[in-house]
């Protein structure tokens, strides 16, 4: 089990965008956390004879339909001596069968919450139980706003959104594959987006998992960050890694997962279903699905090394049965993210599911409408990590600058929601009625002087002045505000401090391992 512990900071300060400008419009100082600590019930869906039906079917599924395991033999030994039944199919892939209760019994020594190290100490986020991490959207190859359209993404648009994270006090993670870094070769590009992070960001963040490798690149690279001997006590990286659904584990996903696991780092453990596709069409067959996908997965980890973290993971979507195009922000979908919070809940693991998911290709209506139906789903079931928290559009092919400053700002909101209601005396304002008696408005009574800087959540973009003066004002819409935000943000961006010798030290791993290798594309 790793075991969390106090370190030094290795960092001096924080960067200009992270520190109070109570000035300004949506600071809400009173709400910025390193984490959120839930302060609301979770939204208990289901009751126990519908739970025990879908972990029912779970267990089915292992035990009678199994897991294709590929080209990992050393995966292989390690479910084989834990029990697994299996049978080859070829040379180098194996059906894998699990007697009900197997998985459950191996996912024991799994934490139900870890400590994820940043190397700035005051951005150590919490996953699992109460607590709750906000992180970007993570996968796109394409990147877009509203002056260049829609384009490949590249190293620079990479770089930019680690640092308007950075800038937000409503992410509590730099993420991963923010974007996908098209200009550079793919054999290295996870050297630049591991760096990207380490350098613009002070946060916790995930690493490469795209193959071996390059997961054991990015925990050298945190070794060096963070020092072996912390890295070998501390979970400091994540990595997340997609089952091949339906019911499919490749080898490549093994391996890294084993090599996060080995170093006693975390992963994330996510089936990607599309229902009607690679899982059922009906919301309870997939996530039973999901459900004994992301269960296996997860117990390679304790294999590898009992107490290692783990995630269990959830990534549900409808399909439009017209088109056979993949719908998000759907309210299907929905439902089984709260779900997925009640059972992992019941297996006392962390969850990532949801975020805020949408098809639209703009930073417009719909945009927001899906994506918030996606996000209160992860909110009200009880995620612990959610990815995808800001930036997602066009159903995850493009990040989009305008669209990630509008989910931060909700992000925000979502903080003072997830606060929940203090109740006390104070809170009850009988003073504010009191002292002036009916008829008598509130405005300068000792209550609202007192209150009314955090009574409050503050948006930093909404418009909520009278038409008339909106319109006199140039009539800008929520779009066109989102465009000059994200632009005010990288400009008045400054990274956080870092060590000189651990900045050349990252550089010169880099510069050795891009010089051992010819470039690849593919």
């Amino acid at each position: 089990m790793l075991q969390d512990a106090p370190r030094k900071p290795r960092t001096s300060r924080r960067s200009r965008s992270q520190s109070p400008r109570s000035n300004e419009r949506g600071q809400n100082l009173h709400l910025r956390v390193p984490f959120i600590t839930r302060k609301i019930p979770t939204y208990d869906l289901l009751g126990e004879e519908a739970l025990h039906k879908i972990e029912a079917t779970a267990d089915r599924i292992l035990a009678e339909i199994g897991i294709e395991l590929r080209e990992d033999e050393e995966a292989l030994r390690l479910y084989r001596e834990a029990g697994a039944k299996v049978t080859e199919i070829s040379a180098q892939a194996w059906n894998l069968k699990f007697e009900p209760g197997m998985i459950r019994e191996i996912l024991k020594t799994a934490p139900g919450r870890f400590t994820q190290y940043a190397r700035n100490p005051a951005n150590n986020v919490e996953i699992g139980g109460d607590a709750m991490v906000f992180a970007p959207s993570y996968g796109s190859p394409f990147v877009m706003d509203m002056d260049n359209g829609r384009r490949y993404g590249t190293i620079a648009d990479f770089e930019n959104l680690v640092k308007l994270a950075q800038s937000s006090p409503w992410l509590h993670h730099s993420g991963g594959t923010i974007c996908e870094p098209t200009d550079v070769p793919v054999n290295k590009r996870h050297l630049d987006m591991v760096y990207a992070h380490m350098r613009y960001s002070d946060r916790a963040f995930l690493g490469s998992i795209t193959a071996q490798e390059r997961a054991a690149d990015s925990i050298e690279m945190c070794r060096i960050l963070f020092g072996s001997d912390f890295v070998n006590q501390h979970c400091v990286i994540m990595g997340n890694f997609n089952t091949t659904s339906p019911l499919v584990l490749d080898g490549v996903t093994t391996a890294g997962i084993r090599t996060y696991a080995e170093a006693g780092q975390a992963s994330i453990h996510l089936p990607f279903l599309l229902g009607g596709a690679v899982a059922p069409l009906t919301m309870a067959g997939a996530v039973a699905q999901c459900l004994a996908e992301s269960m296996a997965s997860c117990a390679l980890t304790q294999l590898v090394r009992p107490g290692a973290p783990a995630v269990l993971a959830g990534f549900l979507s409808s399909m439009s049965l017209r088109s056979g195009s993949p719908t998000f922000g759907t309210p299907e979908p929905a439902l089984g993210s709260l779900v997925m919070g009640q059972l992992a809940r019941r297996l006392n693991m962390p969850l990532r599911c949801a975020g805020n998911f949408s098809t639209s290709k703009l930073p417009d209506g719909q945009a927001m409408q899906q994506s918030m139906m996606s996000m209160m789903s992860a909110i009200q079931g009880g995620a612990n990590y959610i990815l995808h928290s800001a930036g997602f559009l066009d159903g995850l092919l493009s990040m989009s600058y305008e669209k990630f400053v509008m989910d931060c700002d909700m992000a925000g909101a979502l903080h003072a929601y997830m606060a929940g209601i203090e109740v006390n005396e104070d809170t009850l304002g009988f003073e504010a009625l009191a002292q002036n008696g009916p008829g008598e408005h509130l405005f300068g009574t000792d209550h609202t002087l007192r209150h009314y800087q955090n009574a409050y959540w503050d948006s930093a973009m909404n418009d909520d002045q009278p038409f008339e003066t909106w319109s006199e004002q140039g009539g800008t819409d929520y779009a066109q505000v989102a465009n000059q935000r994200w632009k005010d943000l990288l400009n008045t961006y400054e990274a956080p401090a870092m060590d000189p010798a651990l900045d050349d030290a990252l550089k010169d791993f880099i510069t050795r391992k891009k010089a051992s290798m010819p470039d690849a594309w593919y």
